[in-house]
């Protein structure tokens, strides 16, 4: 990522985005607190260098890092991470899932019988305005995984299209990404 990002910024590569599968792991945002990681012994943890908290990663999640030039998009990181959150809630839609944005928090959200929950989470890094790590987007999961982290230090659910009841293949999630892609 960081050598693709280099070679974006000198104008040797253009723009990527990978789509990519995690074996379980938690990753620290550059915000992430000590007392919100609750478990350091089931999983891997990994400073990632990006925005906001801790995150889980895994096997029924699909993860899409864009390597971005935001030099030729108007150089607003704001309007980026809203992109992002529009075109997940686009994919999402696909599926019959209504995601929304929840005032003061980044992400995607969803209502449940239970209440809210997050489904997908955002996480970049820009430097020299280009793009690095992205979002997550929770399709099958295990949910208990995200047990011991406080996910992006918020006191909030988190939830799978699984979950959902919406089985859905990554694949096809793909597709739907790349069917709503802005970039």
């Amino acid at each position: 990522m960081e050598s693709r990002a280099a070679a974006i910024h000198a104008q040797t590569a253009g723009d990527r985005i990978l789509l990519l599968e995690h074996p379980p792991l938690y990753t620290a945002g550059t915000s992430a607190k000590a007392a919100d990681l609750l478990d350091s012994a089931t999983f891997p943890v990994f400073e990632s260098g990006r925005g906001g908290e801790y995150t889980y990663h895994g096997p029924g999640q699909r993860v899409v890092y864009p390597s971005i030039d935001l030099k030729r998009r108007g150089r607003d990181v704001r309007a980026y991470v809203e992109d992002l959150e529009r075109w997940i809630i686009a994919a999402l839609n696909d599926f019959g899932v209504q995601g929304e944005l929840r005032c003061g928090r980044i992400g995607v959200w969803v209502d449940t019988p239970q209440g809210e929950a997050k489904i997908a989470a955002i996480g970049v890094r820009v430097r020299r305005w280009v793009t690095m790590h992205g979002l997550a987007i929770n399709v099958s999961p295990h949910l208990d995984h995200f047990r011991g982290i406080v996910p992006c230090g918020l006191p909030y659910p988190v939830t799978s299209l699984s979950a959902l009841g919406i089985e859905v293949p990554l694949d096809d999630i793909d597709a739907a990404l790349r069917r709503h892609s802005p970039f």
